[in-house]
């Protein structure tokens, strides 16, 4: 049973302010000769937590994979907090302040929790520290002596995240995380959404459980055969709920 959490309030620390952190235009991707995306347009305000829905195929995971320059080809524009990073190389995005947290997780497996959170370079300053991390996860706490291969799918996607925390990434990218996890840590995840958005942080959210997303977006992107094709804003979703459920196949 999936579970739903209350639209919750903003708090004093978020800088939601209306300016632009990203901005896609007449986004195409390759992998190879496969033509994926075909001109996406989006933009994503500082602040903001936004989802990319859609059916499997639809292109989601690749535009949060061409936002870090992760495939063959990429032409059009894409604008993170001013800058063009349409032929820019794909180490130097995350210095921007971007973190993405793929769907594989990415945890070494060798290494025990507290080293995988060390692991990572700070790329910006005003990273979580590893305290501040525990206190947001304190299942992480409890499993910090735990290598990766013992570690719950659950605890690995709370890794995951926590790692791209301590780098100092203004904006997360965030790949379907709640995929076959328990509903007790889908709850756990929405809460720690909520409160890196009263934080400031900015999300794009690639989620296939829509009654996990929808009370937390300000807004929703419902792609299909790699374009965009609505934009729903939080207010408008209880009246073109049925809309979105036929769209996305619920």
């Amino acid at each position: 049973m999936n579970q739903v959490v209350e639209q919750p309030s903003r708090s004093e620390y978020n800088d939601h302010d209306g300016a632009e952190m990203l901005r896609i235009r007449d986004l195409h991707a390759f992998y190879g000769e496969s033509h994926i995306l075909h001109g996406v347009d989006m933009e994503v305000r500082r602040g903001e937590l936004v989802t990319l829905l859609g059916r499997n195929g639809a292109g989601r995971s690749t535009t949060l994979k061409a936002i870090m320059s992760m495939v063959g080809r990429r032409t059009g524009s894409i604008m993170i907090n001013g800058t063009e990073t349409v032929g820019m190389k794909a180490h130097r995005i995350p210095r921007l302040g971007i973190g993405y947290c793929p769907e594989e997780r990415g945890i070494f497996a060798s290494l025990d929790v507290e080293e995988n959170l060390l692991l990572p370079p700070t790329v910006r300053s005003g990273g979580m520290s590893i305290d501040e991390i525990y206190e947001m996860f304190p299942n992480l706490y409890e499993r910090r002596r735990s290598q990766g291969t013992r570690l719950s799918g659950g605890e690995q996607q709370m890794l995951a995240m926590a790692r791209i925390l301590r780098t100092g990434a203004r904006m997360l990218l965030l790949d379907e995380i709640t995929e076959g996890l328990a509903p007790v840590i889908v709850q756990k995840l929405a809460e720690v959404l909520v409160k890196l958005r009263d934080r400031g942080m900015t999300i794009v959210l690639v989620e296939q459980n829509f009654r996990f997303a929808a009370p937390l977006a300000d807004r929703h992107y419902v792609m299909e055969h790699g374009r965009i094709i609505e934009e729903i804003s939080a207010a408008q979703l209880p009246s073109k709920r049925d809309h979105l459920n036929s769209l996305l196949g619920v």
